[in-house]
Parts: C-alpha cells; sequence; structure tokens
C-alpha cells in the first residue's frame, strides 16, 4: 500500500482572479477495497483505476446530489466497464470480459465500443449522454463529453498503477469574464507538462506548486473517497419484484431458491421459495438471508 499522506482524498483548488478550476484525486485504500473481490489482469485493473479516479474528478465538479456512473459498452473482449460514484464520493467499478484480453490498451479490447455517462440525482429525472469511443485514451473521451453536453472546457490527466490511481482536472468555466486572455491556454500547457509518476507519487500540494509555481492558487482542504457497495436486501427485493412472479416463479423452479451475486463487491444474497413467493402476495415479514 502507499503511504502517500493525501491518500483517498480529493483536492478542489482555484486560480485566484480567473475562470478556471481544478480537482486533484489519489486512490488508494478505497481502490484496493472497491476491486479487491474481482480477479482482474493488471491492464484492466488500470483502465478502471483511470476511470475511477475520472468519475470522482467529474463527480466533485456536479451541482447535484446523485450518482455519476460511467459505462464503457462494446462488443469486443471487453463487454462492459461500470464505474459508480455518488455526490458523498462513495465508489465502486466492475468490469465484464467476454474473452481473455490480448494487448495492454483499451483500444485492444473494443469493438463497435461507446460511452456512456448516466446522472442519477436524488431529485430529478436521470440523465444520459453517449460519447463515441474515439481512440483510447480515457481522458479525450471524457473532454469531449464534457465540451459536448456541457459546454465546459475540460482538461484531464489520469495514471493508474496496481491499487492506486490519481487523476488531475482543470476546466474553463463558461460565460465568465476573464481578465487574462492567455490564462487557460498557459494553465493546460503547464499542467500538460505533468508525468504519471508525479500524479501517482507526489501529494497534491507538492504536485500543484510544481505545476503552476508562478500562478495564484488556492488549494481547499481534501474531501474523503472510499469504496461503498449499495446493494442490499432491499436492492435485491426491488430486482426480484421488478422481475414479475413469472420469471421467479421459473427461476425457482430451476433452481429451487433465487441466488444472486453483487457483480461489485461479490456478497451473495440467497432467496428461498418462501421468501420469493412471499415478495408477491404483500407478506414483508420475511427476511433475505446471505
Amino acid at each position: 500500500m502507499s503511504q502517500n499522506p493525501m491518500q483517498d482524498q480529493l483536492h478542489p483548488f482555484i486560480f485566484e482572479q480567473s475562470a478556471i478550476r481544478g480537482n486533484c484525486v489519489h486512490l488508494d485504500q478505497s481502490l484496493f477495497t472497491a476491486l479487491e473481490h474481482q480477479p482482474l489482469p493488471p491492464a484492466l485493473k488500470k483502465v478502471i483505476g483511470e476511470f475511477t479516479a475520472a468519475s470522482v474528478l467529474l463527480t466533485s465538479t456536479l451541482k447535484m446530489q446523485g450518482k455519476l456512473i460511467l459505462q464503457l459498452q462494446s462488443q469486443g473482449a471487453l463487454q462492459l466497464l461500470v464505474v459508480e460514484c455518488t455526490s458523498e464520493l462513495d465508489i465502486r467499478a466492475t468490469a465484464k470480459v467476454h474473452e481473455e484480453l490480448h494487448g495492454d490498451h483499451l483500444s485492444d479490447w473494443l469493438e463497435q465500443g461507446q460511452l456512456v455517462i448516466t446522472l442519477m440525482p436524488e431529485d430529478g429525472e436521470p440523465y444520459q449522454g453517449i460519447v463515441p469511443l474515439e481512440g483510447d485514451n480515457i481522458a479525450s473521451m471524457l473532454e469531449n463529453y464534457m465540451l459536448r453536453s456541457q459546454q465546459i472546457d475540460t482538461k484531464l490527466w489520469l495514471a493508474a498503477e496496481g491499487d492506486r490511481a490519481a487523476g488531475l482536472l482543470v476546466q474553463k468555466l463558461p460565460q465568465q469574464q476573464e481578465s487574462d486572455l492567455d490564462c487557460w491556454n498557459r494553465i493546460q500547457h503547464l499542467a500538460g507538462t505533468i508525468t504519471d509518476r508525479e500524479l501517482l507519487d507526489l501529494d497534491t500540494e507538492t504536485l500543484l506548486q510544481r505545476l503552476f509555481a508562478e500562478e495564484d492558487l488556492r488549494l481547499f482542504d481534501g474531501r474523503q473517497v472510499r469504496a461503498f457497495c449499495s446493494c442490499s436486501q432491499t436492492t435485491v427485493t426491488n430486482m426480484l419484484q421488478m422481475l414479475g412472479l413469472a420469471e421467479v416463479r421459473s427461476i425457482l423452479d430451476e433452481q429451487g431458491s433465487v441466488q444472486i451475486q453483487c457483480d461489485f463487491c461479490n456478497k451473495q444474497y440467497v432467496v428461498d421459495e418462501q421468501e420469493a413467493l412471499a415478495l408477491f402476495d404483500g407478506n414483508d415479514d420475511h427476511e433475505i438471508t446471505h
């Protein structure tokens, strides 16, 4: 485990007297915990790490209480990659692989892929955006989404290694008067000099000082990031009720009970026949065991 003193924290920062803001995140124990029950090849773990760092960076820029879901869907070897981050910065992630992954790059595993970004506010309707996969660079895919769907200039730098990941985001807020007309170009250029090693190994304060030594920058207190799976007996119950009585009866006839395993945390839920059928007759006194 990394001994980074700022591990599992997101730090917002702003450039004073400008319309530019940023976030820096380091994931260590939280990423390890989120993925510890999933046997993932190192190259795929790296991609999930970068996606997870990106989800935290993007979630923290949204003015909403709720959840951001990033989904990579493909007809290739990598069928599905899902990362979720709540407004409280709780993260979880998983992937589904159709066949053995060959090559070390995301583009090697994708065929007819798309990136689906879903915003799920606690109050209000979900919003979904779909972005074509152009190249194998996660950062550029998300930058395109932010520009097309949110009309916000955004630059991302992401790195992952083993059970660690880190990311840096800078944004130019729209419709704000900018006195320093070259500021956005300058900040992008300076941030673009960052290396993966610096991003992963340096604490946020040192990193920003190294990148933006001449800029008037204010760093805010960090926010904790943690791995947390939202699966529960209630979500299992709701899922079975959505399946309907006929489908549940079919599963019971075949298996004798309903067995559901969470893709994210691997927790096993077992619902016996009596409990399952009770969901459809108004009897809520039955406890689901796992």
